[in-house]
């Protein structure tokens, strides 16, 4: 019976069932509390993302993110979320309530799904215990709860496909297999057309997974093209899209200089300027529409490194804030906060700088250790973020790294836990064999003595 139970909770299948139970019950118990959400409140709906769908599902194709108005085709996001979005808009009404409950259902399944490339990483990095317990983490984890039930975005998703890119970086690392690596460029070609974001971390990827076949340059050259091939083939169409519609050349997304200008112009009161987004702000929905996209968002990219050039004091003011709050949760000193915060802000700013802290002490230990997969996982916490240093942060762009933060931080709680169970194995070996070489046991203190020498 006991054997049964441990093969049980040692399932990943398991693990998924009992993370989407949990999100599922949760999910349940946050609905309860708000009424049925009203038409059009983009906001609700992931807002340009919803608004981007609501347009495809009346046939209007890919256009509109402005909730406020009609403004024509954009490349604002990445296709495939939206696509999603619509899908669901078509079966169960757009900005209804039932659509609502369906697009947060599919979220809670792929932050579910999560759990299967946590534990192939733990496993693969740090061993079968530390993969096993990360998988269970995440199950509980607040915010791997939290987003999946609150944010009609593309944010579980990212997770999940984040944790996929990792999972098989490390498993692809030093193959020759030209299935292989083709396959690996599809799953960075669909990650791109999810959330280009995840295509910072490629570079460091492709060349820590190379680098093992560095001796034999051909063969390294041969997969490196087949990677590369399916990853421009696979995001040609939508490039081709936006070529024909914009006449540009925009290979994934048009709103880089919107996200730059919202984080820096002369209105920015700590990060960013949320109050100022064409979403939150009529006359700047107004001009967008009559500008049309792209003169807009070369406007804004312009207006943006014009206030970064003159005002390199404030910039360095905003990055420092970010950087804080990407990894606090808080951009104001949390010192100076504790005083008047209510428990719950107080609780968050303990569960993020801990979650961070471990994480940290997580990556470090590894590196210490000279564990072959921490460089992939080096290459998420310090690369990943570092867009959002520049433009804007928020805790759901932060997300997608949680599942790679998650697994760090269990192996910080359990590096002493295994160290002090190696060395009391090496001790006791030592033990039995002063035994049968003297017949009497040698002093536990020489013991220890002779394992630390």
């Amino acid at each position: 019976m006991g054997k049964k139970v441990k093969r049980l909770l040692s399932s990943t299948a398991t693990i998924v069932v009992m993370a989407f139970l949990v999100r599922m019950i949760a999910m349940h118990y946050y609905f309860r509390a708000y009424e049925e959400p009203k038409i059009h409140d983009g906001l609700q709906f992931g807002a340009e993302t919803g608004a981007v769908a609501a347009a495809i599902a009346s046939g209007r194709g890919f256009s509109s993110p402005v909730h406020f108005m009609e403004t024509g085709p954009t490349a604002w996001l990445a296709p495939v979320f939206p696509y999603l979005l619509a899908g669901i808009f078509k079966l169960f009404g757009i900005f209804s309530y039932t659509s609502k409950l369906a697009i947060h259902v599919l979220n809670v399944a792929f932050s579910a799904f999560t759990c299967g490339p946590i534990r192939f990483i733990g496993e693969k990095t740090f061993g079968k215990r530390t993969g096993l317990a990360a998988a269970w983490a995440w199950v509980v984890l607040p915010s791997a709860i939290y987003f999946p039930i609150i944010w009609a975005w593309d944010t579980a998703l990212t997770a999940l496909w984040m944790a996929l890119l990792v999972a098989a970086t490390l498993a692809l690392r030093g193959s020759d297999r030209m299935r292989w690596w083709a396959g690996y460029g599809a799953l960075w070609a669909l990650g791109a057309l999810i959330n280009p974001s995840l295509l910072s971390v490629l570079p460091f990827f492709a060349l820590w997974s190379i680098w093992p076949l560095r001796k034999d340059l051909a063969r390294a050259a041969r997969v490196a093209l087949a990677a590369a091939v399916v990853i421009v083939a696979g995001i040609a169409p939508w490039t081709v899209r936006n070529y024909l519609v914009f006449d540009k050349f925009i290979p994934l997304r048009s709103n880089f200089g919107l996200e730059l200008w919202l984080g820096n112009n002369p209105d920015v009161p700590d990060t960013w300027a949320p109050f100022l987004h064409p979403n939150n702000y009529l006359p700047e929905a107004q001009k967008y529409a009559r500008m049309t996209e792209i003169p807009y968002m070369e406007e804004k990219q312009r207006d943006a490194f014009a206030f970064m050039r003159g005002h390199p004091g404030d910039v360095v003011r905003f990055v420092f804030r970010r950087f804080a709050y990407n990894w606090l949760g808080v951009w104001d000193p949390p010192w100076d906060l504790w005083r008047t915060a209510p428990l719950y802000v107080k609780s968050l700013i303990i569960e993020n700088a801990l979650f961070a802290l471990l994480s940290l002490v997580g990556l470090l230990l590894a590196s210490r250790a000279r564990q072959e997969g921490a460089v992939a996982l080096a290459a998420v916490m310090l690369v990943f973020p570092l867009i959002f240093y520049v433009t804007h942060p928020a805790m759901r762009y932060r997300h997608p790294m949680d599942p790679i933060m998650l697994v760090l931080a269990v192996y910080a709680i359990a590096y002493p836990a295994f160290h002090f169970g190696r060395r009391r194995a090496a001790m006791s070996s030592q033990t039995q064999a002063s035994v049968h070489s003297t017949g009497t046991p040698r002093p536990v203190a020489e013991d220890v003595l002779s394992y630390l020498r």
